[in-house]
C-alpha cells in the first residue's frame, strides 16, 4: 500500500509539472532547476505578502531622508534593467526549436514590451520623485534578474505550445487582459505624475481613469497585466510571476489607501484600495 502510494504521487507530481510547464520529454536537468525556481517565487510571494501586513515599502512617501539612496531614475533604470536585458541575451543564444515559436515570440515580445517601457521610458517622466533606498534598488535588482532569466530561459528554451494555441481562447483573454492591465497602468501612472503643478510640493487626492474606484490604480493595472501574461503562458513560471507581483503590490495599495484616508477628511468613501467594489 505504501509503495502504491508513492508511486501514484510520483506520477501525480510528475504530471502536473507536465500540465503546467509545457515542456518536452527530452528536456534536460535544467527543466527542474526552472521548476523548482518557480515554486521558489511563490513561496517568496507568501512571505512578502505576511512581512508587508507589518512593513511598507522603505521608499516614497514612507522612505526616511536618514537612508542612503539614489536618484529615482537611475535607480529604475539599474533596477529594472535585467528584466529586459536578461530575455534579450537568451534570445541571441538559444538554441533550442522554441525561439522559432510565434507564441513564444508573442510573449517574449509581450514582457519586453513592459520592461522597455518601465526601464526606458517611466524613469525619465519621473517629476519630484524621492530618491530610492540602495537596499530597496539591490532587492528591485536581484528580483528583476532572477525573473528575467526565470521567464526567459523558460520561453526560450524549454516551452513548446501547439499550433493551435495561439488561437485558442485561454490565449487571446490572457493577450487582452494584459494589454488592458497595461493600458490601466500606464495611465494611471501618468495621472499620478501631474497631480503637482511645476514648484508645488505635498500630496493630492488622484482622480480620473481608475482612480475613481481604486486608490491604487496603477497596482491594479500591473496585476491584471502579468495575470492576463500568465494566463497566456499557461506555465508555473507565469503564474507564479503573478502570485508575486499581487503578493508585492496589493499591500502597498492597501497602504496608500490607508495614507489617503488618515491624510484627507474628504476623501472618497466608496473608493476602494485594490480592486474596483471588491477589496
Amino acid at each position: 500500500m505504501i509503495i502504491m502510494s508513492s508511486i501514484r504521487a510520483i506520477q501525480l507530481k510528475s504530471t502536473i509539472r507536465e500540465m503546467w510547464m509545457n515542456f518536452p520529454e527530452s528536456s534536460t536537468a535544467e527543466v527542474e532547476i526552472l521548476y523548482n525556481l518557480a515554486l521558489l517565487m511563490a513561496g517568496s510571494a507568501v512571505i512578502v505578502l505576511v512581512l508587508l501586513q507589518f512593513l511598507k515599502s522603505p521608499y516614497g512617501r514612507y522612505g526616511s531622508p536618514k537612508i542612503i539612496g539614489l536618484h529615482p531614475k537611475v535607480a529604475w533604470v539599474l533596477q529594472e534593467l535585467p528584466s529586459f536585458a536578461v530575455p534579450v541575451v537568451l534570445m541571441m543564444y538559444a538554441t533550442s526549436n522554441s525561439i522559432q515559436c510565434t507564441t513564444n515570440r508573442i510573449l517574449l515580445a509581450m514582457f519586453l514590451l513592459h520592461y522597455f517601457q518601465r526601464t526606458f521610458i517611466f524613469p525619465m517622466l519621473l517629476r519630484g520623485a524621492k530618491e530610492t533606498p540602495l537596499g530597496t534598488m539591490f532587492l528591485a535588482l536581484v528580483f528583476c534578474l532572477y525573473n528575467g532569466y526565470l521567464q526567459g530561459r523558460t520561453l526560450t528554451q524549454y516551452a513548446v505550445y501547439q499550433e493551435d494555441w495561439l488561437y485558442s481562447p485561454t490565449f487571446i483573454l490572457g493577450c487582452t487582459s494584459f494589454f488592458v492591465g497595461m493600458a490601466i497602468n500606464i495611465h494611471s501612472d501618468h495621472i499620478l505624475r501631474n497631480l503637482r503643478k511645476p514648484g508645488e510640493t505635498g500630496y493630492k487626492i488622484p482622480k480620473g481613469g481608475l482612480f475613481d474606484y481604486v486608490s491604487g490604480a496603477n497596482f491594479f493595472g500591473e496585476t491584471l497585466e502579468w495575470l492576463g501574461w500568465a494566463i497566456a503562458c499557461n506555465t508555473v513560471q507565469g503564474y507564479a510571476f503573478f502570485m508575486f507581483t499581487i503578493c508585492n503590490v496589493g499591500p502597498r495599495a492597501v497602504h496608500h489607501h490607508s495614507f489617503y484616508k488618515k491624510k484627507f477628511e474628504d476623501y472618497p468613501k466608496d473608493r476602494k484600495a485594490f480592486i474596483p467594489f471588491v477589496l
